[in-house]
């Protein structure tokens, strides 16, 4: 009975911990402005289309 008890335990750590990063990460984004969000899709934006111009797909 002792094992179900430890697993209880570190089920509910693990609902916990991932608790705590949901809310840090929601934290994060209400924080950012509307101006920020768009400069951040822009520079991935900028970053997934240099990569894809840096690839060679179908050659080869």
């Amino acid at each position: 009975m002792k094992l179900w008890k430890w697993l209880g335990v570190a089920g509910l750590a693990g609902v916990a911990a991932t608790g705590v990063v949901v809310a840090r990460d929601q934290r994060h984004r209400t924080q950012m402005t509307p101006d920020d969000v768009r400069a951040r899709l822009h520079e991935r934006l900028d970053e997934g289309t240099a990569q894809a111009e840096g690839t060679t797909h179908g050659e080869g």
